[in-house]
């Protein structure tokens, strides 16, 4: 019976996702008869039994690449039609308060909706591909010491290396990443999808990484869909500093500066691992600034009530494809960018400079991030 309830929630979604769609593109426009309602109904049913079955075989127990890369198009294309298909609504409201007949607007809906879905997903999957943009950012932090003013932190996050081969994006955004000179480099967790032995080609020009102060690394929650403990081993190969609840003290010009990074909520399923932040502060010199690397933004609850100067996150890709950002925000406090919270704990959200699943970005560019800190000279 429960096996029986799931299959049937497992295709009951899909149908939901593809109902309007169908409608707007397909059923509306044609008045329901014609090759061209028979032809867009086949490739309904086509894209309702494919998506399932992609999203199955390719995050399921079979792995299946190709299947992921199925799966995961189809997922995206449908968000931004039926997005789209949802303003089509609106709009055919308002064409009928304008008095235009019904079969006509329905054909003008079915037009727009298409043409701007299509330009929206080309532009998607381009950005979603390109090297992502840098976006620097001046945080002033309390009680960091003069001598660390303009200190360089370069951000990468939610690189999600996975079925589609990207060791040449990769060793782009290395080569982005050292031209930013950072002091320290971060990534801050959803490194890949996937084995260390399947994904490890993409994530080797990670070592290329140059960062005098240190490279640090911390888990997301997607190193705990696969195997986290194989990729914090990983990067410490190739000479990134895993933080699994602990802390560094760098010494700069004199002056000293905390680094710690604790685990992934998603983290506690695994023996010895999920975020413990007093294990990760512990022996820390609590006169010095604390920057602390948590993957998802609602962990400021916890960092600001430890008076952390600064935690860098991703996990929320700006949204990714709008507007999912409206879901995002059910769940995260920040979707994207420098926020201020208590104790005077500040908190930067990366929109990650990968993509997870459908190859898309919409109105949520991606980035590589450089953190410029300074002393905060307005603080008592």
């Amino acid at each position: 019976m429960k096996l029986a309830v799931r299959l049937l929630m497992f295709l009951l979604v899909p149908a939901v996702l593809f109902a309007l769609p169908w409608w707007t593109l397909v059923a509306a426009p044609t008045g329901g008869t014609g090759p061209l309602f028979w032809t867009g109904t086949a490739l309904a049913v086509l894209g309702f039994l494919a998506l399932p079955a992609g999203m199955f075989l390719g995050h399921g127990p079979a792995q299946s690449d190709p299947a992921v890369i199925v799966g995961d198009t189809l997922l995206g294309v449908l968000w931004v039609v039926l997005a789209w298909s949802v303003f089509g609504l609106l709009a055919r409201g308002a064409l009928a308060i304008a008095g235009v007949d019904g079969a006509l607007a329905a054909r003008i809906v079915a037009t727009g909706v298409l043409t701007i879905s299509a330009a929206l997903i080309a532009w998607g999957v381009y950005e979603a591909r390109r090297v992502p943009r840098v976006r620097t950012v001046d945080v002033a932090l309390r009680g960091l010491d003069e001598q660390l003013d303009g200190l360089r932190v370069v951000v990468v996050t939610d690189t999600h290396f996975a079925a589609l081969d990207r060791r040449g994006w990769s060793e782009r955004v290395v080569e982005v990443v050292n031209a930013q000179r950072p002091d320290i480099a971060c990534h801050a967790g959803d490194l890949a999808d996937g084995s260390v032995e399947k994904r490890r080609a993409q994530v080797d020009p990670l070592a290329k990484v140059d960062a005098p102060l240190g490279r640090f690394y911390i888990t997301g929650n997607h190193e705990y869909f696969g195997d986290a403990q194989g990729w914090i081993d990983h990067m410490a190969g190739l000479g990134w500093q895993p933080l699994h609840n602990e802390h560094r003290t760098l010494a700069h010009h004199g002056a000293r500066l905390v680094i710690a990074g604790i685990d992934d909520p998603t983290g506690v399923g695994l023996p010895g691992h999920g975020p413990d932040l007093p294990a990760a502060l512990a022996g820390a010199d609590p006169e010095l600034p604390v920057v602390l690397l948590a993957h998802q933004p609602k962990q400021i609850t916890d960092s600001a009530a430890a008076g952390v100067a600064l935690q860098i996150s991703g996990h929320t890709h700006g949204g990714q494809i709008w507007p999912f950002h409206y879901l995002v925000r059910l769940d995260q406090p920040v979707v994207a960018g420098l926020s201020r919270h208590a104790n005077h704990t500040q908190l930067y959200t990366s929109r990650g400079t990968g993509f997870w699943g459908p190859q898309l970005r919409v109105f949520a560019p991606s980035e590589i991030t450089v953190l410029v800190l300074h002393p905060d000279r307005t603080a008592a």
